[in-house]
């Protein structure tokens, strides 16, 4: 048998002695050694997680980020700027702004105001200030709400002109890109002029120079200290601190302002002191709501696309703060005892239907409805005067007579208001006590239903009538501005006129009656206010004219009269129909009207 292979020895190191002198511990450099290792391999292998996170993040956000460059240059909402007719602006609408001015152009109150409330370390920090957001954040800590942001003023760029509002991640991310973007393309003084230039203010105005002739009539380049605090402190509330909606938060806004700017070394102690002395707002102008928004409708087909607009109305300022004053003093007055919820008034020029006030209503910021051109209301007695135009132009005149007994026609029985009858009275008597019996049977010997509503039209009355003889007594249906101009033929020798607002040529005169039968109505409109139903809107001294209406149940009140060759319209009464107490045309509407006859005179 072959001798099996020898073993090939296997050979080992040998074991060191042990050393029982010798400490266990040479292993524990070792494991710290791994740790370390293991520490650092981790710690670089989740920064590179966290990088690769994080640069996918932002280009998530970044993906629909507005470019920087056109934004610079976006669009805005042209403007159209109403004034009365001295030239006053009356209102604004769409985006107004002012002159793009350099930063050496403004008064130097005006940037040095901004950065001290806005961001006093703007000059120094890179777009984001982290000492900033950390005071903010102490500051609110400590008071327990927010009172205090970290915004840069970079940052406030960044969103005004890229950004919307939104409190979400997307938005914040963006806005810090776009902070970065700003800072490396342009240097401190022009982002400080880019948000000077285009911060909004409030009232539709967007940047300084354009707020500054807004709430004080002049340029940035000369606004003072006092102004400067104002304006400044707009950026963080442009509605709440509003000088013209809320002057007394504005005055206090501007005062917290100059008490930063000291704080910031800005101005001294004592400067602050006479410029929060010096805090005066001018006057509002006046600001006739349901005008502006009646004109602003009218005149979109009359502005180019895309271009900024001023527009001269016909509006006078003094009629309009007379009506509008003497008319909230009413329905906060006797009027709110009587149960006299709303009113509307119209001021027209009776020779060519030129608008000169208009009041929609008791407050239009708490309801914009334009009662005076939108609302149709029955016109009641007020309508009178067009039965007995009829009745003239069939031949009949002032001095003719007609019954005032009890009438029926088929099933309908129609009476006086206080159920007195008068027998034969002639027709201008009939007329200036508003007699019930008397219109109708004026009504029917003038052709009837039909030739009094054709008559109406003629004059400028729109919308169906009645086709029965309850039109005589005022049931259809008008609105306070139609009515009110289609009196004027009475007055101005019988041209029908169009009510305009823009001051513009009106529109050519349109003969409808003679001027004879003008004269006999104005005449007969005269004795209304002299001796009959509207004796309360007589003024002294002047030639007053006029006709009284109440609806059934006292839910509508009118007089529509003139006086110094203007037509003054009044209505009251509640939205909702709801009755009056005892309100009658010849009550509060003629009181009204012979006080604001007096405020115009």
């Amino acid at each position: 048998m072959p001798r099996p292979a020898p073993t090939v020895p296997r050979f080992y190191p040998p074991k060191p002695a042990a050393n029982r002198n010798r400490p266990s511990g040479p292993a524990r450099p070792s494991r710290r050694r791994r740790l370390l290792f293991w520490t650092l391999r981790w710690g670089f292998i989740a920064s590179v997680w966290l990088t690769l996170a994080l640069t996918v993040t932002v280009l998530w956000y970044a993906r629909d980020l507005p470019r920087p460059e056109s934004a610079l240059d976006a669009a805005r909402r042209p403007s159209l700027t109403l004034q009365d007719r001295s030239g006053h602006t009356i209102a604004t609408f769409g985006d107004i702004v002012g002159e793009p001015l350099r930063l050496k152009d403004f008064a130097p109150a005006l940037p040095a105001a901004v950065v001290a409330v806005e961001d006093r370390r703007f000059w120094n920090h890179f777009g984001i200030d982290p000492i900033g957001l950390l005071r903010a954040a102490w500051v609110n800590l400590t008071a327990g709400r927010v009172v205090q942001g970290g915004s840069t003023l970079t940052q406030q760029v960044a969103k005004t002109l890229f950004l919307t509002n939104a409190r979400t991640t997307k938005r914040k991310v963006q806005e810090l890109l776009l902070t970065l973007w700003l800072e490396r393309h342009f240097t401190k003084k022009e982002i400080l002029e880019i948000y000077l230039n285009r911060v909004y203010l409030g009232s539709g105005a967007w940047g300084m120079d354009a707020a500054a002739k807004m709430y004080f009539g002049v340029s940035a380049r000369r606004v003072t200290l006092p102004q400067a605090a104002v304006l400044a402190g707009l950026p963080k509330a442009p509605s709440r601190f509003n000088p013209r909606v809320n002057p007394g938060a504005a005055l206090a806004r501007a005062r917290d302002v100059l008490g930063t700017m000291v704080d910031s070394g800005v101005i001294a102690a004592e400067q602050a002191t006479t410029a929060a002395a010096q805090i005066v707002f001018p006057p509002s102008p006046v600001a006739p709501g349901w005008f502006a928004d009646w004109i602003a409708d009218q005149s979109q087909s009359l502005l180019a696309p895309d271009t900024d607009a001023v527009l001269r109305t016909t509006l006078d300022g003094r009629y309009q703060a007379v009506a509008e004053r003497n008319l909230a003093a009413l329905l906060d007055g006797p009027g709110a005892a009587a149960m006299v919820g709303q009113g509307a008034v119209v001021i027209i020029d009776a020779t060519n239907g030129a608008v000169r006030a208009m009041v929609g209503g008791h407050n239009f910021r708490t309801s914009p409805f334009n009662r005076a051109v939108l609302a149709r209301r029955q016109p009641g007695s007020s309508f009178k005067p067009f039965v007995w135009l009829t009745a003239l132009e069939t031949g009949m005149t002032p001095d003719d007579t007609v019954l005032d007994a009890p009438l029926r026609i088929g099933t309908w029985s129609p009476s006086n208001f206080e159920h007195r009858y008068m027998g034969e009275i002639t027709l201008e008597e009939a007329l200036a006590q508003s007699v019930n019996t008397a219109s109708v049977r004026i009504l029917m010997r003038s052709g009837g239903p039909k030739a009094v509503a054709a008559t109406a039209a003629r004059l400028g009355i729109a919308g169906k009538m009645p086709k029965d003889a309850s039109l005589a007594l005022g049931t259809g249906e008008v609105g306070l501005l139609e009515l009110t101009a289609a009196y004027a033929p009475f007055f101005n020798g019988g041209n029908r006129v169009t009510p305009f607002g823009l001051d513009k040529t009106p529109h050519p005169a349109e003969p409808v009656i003679t001027p004879a039968t003008a004269s006999m109505m104005a005449k007969m409109l005269g004795a209304v206010v002299t001796r009959g139903t509207g004796r309360a809107a007589a003024v002294p001294g002047r030639v007053v004219a006029g006709k009284t209406g109440t609806t059934q149940d006292y839910k509508d009140a009118w007089f529509i009269g003139s006086v110094k060759g203007v037509l003054i319209g009044i209505w009251l009464g509640n939205d909702d129909n709801l009755p009056m107490k005892g309100v009658l045309g010849g009550g509060m509407p003629a009181r009204l009207f012979h006080d604001i006859a007096i405020g115009i005179d």
